[in-house]
């Protein structure tokens, strides 16, 4: 990759290290996995001119945890990274309860990156 060629803002925001405002990502697959995650936390009508854009992971968090919240968690994030992130497969999305606390969730999805012939595996987790 060209030097000083980046592609958008890290996940989660931090300052950079290099003088920007925010640290910056400067490969593909940081990229894609920053995306996912911006998408997945932003909440459904948060983000103007576009008010589709987002999960609805917080209407979830005061709802029963149960296999029909999960079931519809699974089906919320897989529908969403459909139509925002086309070169991202998710292969499995994960609802565990927290063994220790039943109203605390954990959210792992296993993706792939497809870009031309070259395909890579990544997972990222998320408690609720």
């Amino acid at each position: 990759m060209a030097a000083g060629k980046y592609i958008n803002i890290d996940y989660p925001f931090k300052d950079s290290d290099k003088g920007f405002f925010l640290q910056l990502n400067d490969t593909d697959s940081r990229a894609v996995k920053a995306d996912l995650m911006h998408l997945i936390l932003t909440q459904r009508g948060q983000r103007l001119y576009m008010p589709d854009f987002g999960t609805d992971l917080m209407k979830f968090i005061f709802e029963p945890n149960d296999s029909k919240l999960q079931s519809e968690i699974k089906s919320d994030i897989q529908e969403t990274v459909t139509k925002y992130i086309p070169n991202l497969t998710i292969n499995e999305v994960e609802v565990n309860r927290d063994t220790n606390n039943e109203h605390k969730a954990t959210i792992r999805i296993d993706y792939s990156i497809t870009e031309d012939v070259f395909v890579e595996t990544d997972f990222v987790v998320i408690n609720i």
